[in-house]
């Protein structure tokens, strides 16, 4: 009688360890999710910046007519506003945007299954959108450092700085949950 009332207790307490378990990974779902549905939100207003500021590149670039030479200091990459390092960072920006975008849907995916077999891709394209995020964000701090810009740049160059952390924390999230779950 002893040793079933002992064994009754270990598989009550497994439960409880169990349940504990569950409810930490369910609460790490939630914040995954959050942090997800913000970092889309952001890559997609930074895609919508990035992409004002390429057409008014392409709108109001280097117009060179017959016989004329391109201008001593001419870059293939001349932006009309900002300084710079605007060009780089327009377009660094405009990658980490749609790289960030993608592995938000594929983040979706994973947290609709919320599998172990759709970790690896969500979790690996959640991190190759993140150093892009850090690759723009250089040249974000490089643009501030410049000084001349308008407030569209300035907003651009708040969201990735904000995304840098923001995708972090998500990585950090899945893969707090993905140890909960082993």
């Amino acid at each position: 009688m002893g040793k079933n009332m002992t064994c009754l207790k270990e598989q009550t307490t497994e439960n409880k360890v169990q349940a504990g378990e569950e409810m930490a990974n369910e609460q790490m779902k939630q914040v995954a999710t959050l942090l997800l549905g913000l970092n889309f939100c952001m890559y997609v207003i930074v895609l919508g910046i990035g992409g004002w500021a390429m057409n008014r590149a392409i709108d109001h670039g280097f117009i060179i007519g017959p016989g004329l030479d391109l201008p001593a200091h001419f870059s293939p990459i001349y932006f009309p506003m900002g300084n710079a390092a605007t060009g780089f960072f327009v377009t660094f920006a405009l990658i980490a945007g749609v790289v960030g975008a993608a592995s938000a849907i594929s983040g979706f995916v994973h947290l609709r299954s919320w599998t172990h077999e759709a970790f690896p891709s969500a979790a690996s394209a959640a991190t190759i959108a993140w150093t892009l995020t850090l690759l723009a964000m250089g040249f974000a701090w490089k643009e501030i450092e410049l000084h001349i810009r308008n407030a569209r740049l300035r907003t651009m160059e708040a969201f990735l700085i904000i995304l840098s952390a923001t995708q972090l924390f998500y990585i950090a999230a899945l893969h707090g949950a993905a140890a909960n779950r082993r």
